[in-house]
């Protein structure tokens, strides 16, 4: 049994599919196969049921997935170990950010990381902020820069970049121009326009729409702040972004909506348990998001 092996069974039991694992660890698939073969005949047992293009763990397989998981983590915390006694940073960092929102102190961050250590892989994936949580859970993203609703996600290291509310976009000539204030109950009598589920600024919204009683459904949802505007600014909607967002866009009135409690977050993400390379990316976040004598009481520093 080799640290190899563990590493294709974990990829295996996360994608159940030996193809999409073969996929993520860059070999064939027979490679895998191989190795899982390997593995089963060397503990007497089968670890999965394959059954077409799924695989399944077995009940064997499921009492393996732990103690792998583990002998992985133990492995990869005896490397950064011996890393941090040689002052050495290697190695791959994959970075998450949400979909349409240029964030220029992020690419800072790469550029200064990048100069410093030319050697290290670098890897910038762009999804929803759910998929992007998930994915540092997972272990595929060594960080994110995800919209979220109301609080960081559990049991992840985080760092808060922004708390705003959310406003109402609408063209200037909008009969609803000359409101001050707009309530979730009123704004819910027009088409929405807004981000996607699984981003922040929706999951906000729709969770304050829920607690009204109203149907969340939007009428024209899209990934990107400038499309979600651009529909706004042709009248097919109203747009909900946030309070910075809507500053990009001047030529349309930006109304304060009542009514919802909880604030839009763009918080960095990433497990309690970093590499050398990763903790040298978080310096070069926290220089570029906050300054490099930015260290608030109460607040956890990068």
């Amino acid at each position: 049994m080799d640290l190899r092996q563990l590493e294709y069974f974990v990829t295996v039991a996360e994608t159940a599919n030996f193809t999409r694992a073969a996929e993520r660890v860059h070999i064939t698939q027979s490679g895998v196969s191989a190795q899982i073969k390997a593995l089963e005949q060397e503990l007497g047992t089968k670890l999965f049921e394959r059954s077409g293009r799924v695989a399944r763990l077995t009940d064997a397989g499921e009492a393996a997935l732990r103690h792998a998981r583990a002998a992985l983590d133990a492995a990869a915390d005896l490397r950064d170990a011996i890393d941090d006694v040689h002052g050495l940073v290697r190695g791959r960092l994959v970075i998450g950010m949400v979909i349409g929102c240029e964030v220029t102190p992020l690419f800072d961050a790469f550029a200064a990381f990048h100069a410093e250590h030319p050697d290290i892989e670098l890897e910038l994936v762009e999804a929803n902020s759910d998929q992007l949580v998930a994915g540092v859970r997972s272990g595929d993203l060594d960080l994110a820069l995800a919209g979220l609703a109301g609080e960081p996600p559990e049991h992840l290291a985080s760092h808060v970049i922004a708390s705003e509310r959310l406003v109402a976009l609408i063209p200037p000539d909008s009969e609803l121009a000359g409101h001050a204030r707009l309530s979730v109950t009123a704004l819910s009598t027009y088409p929405i326009i807004c981000l996607p589920v699984g981003t922040g600024i929706r999951d906000v919204l729709d969770e304050a729409r829920a607690a009204e009683g109203v149907d969340p459904s939007v009428a024209l949802a899209a990934t990107s702040p400038d499309t979600v505007a651009g529909l706004a600014r042709r009248g097919l909607g109203v747009a909900v972004l946030s309070e910075s967002m809507a500053t990009a866009y001047a030529d349309l009135t930006a109304i304060p909506i009542d009514g919802i409690e909880i604030p839009a977050l763009l918080a960095l993400v990433w497990q309690n348990r970093s590499s050398p390379a990763l903790a040298a990316f978080l310096r070069h976040c926290r220089v570029a998001f906050f300054g490099e004598d930015q260290e608030k009481e109460g607040r956890r520093v990068l």
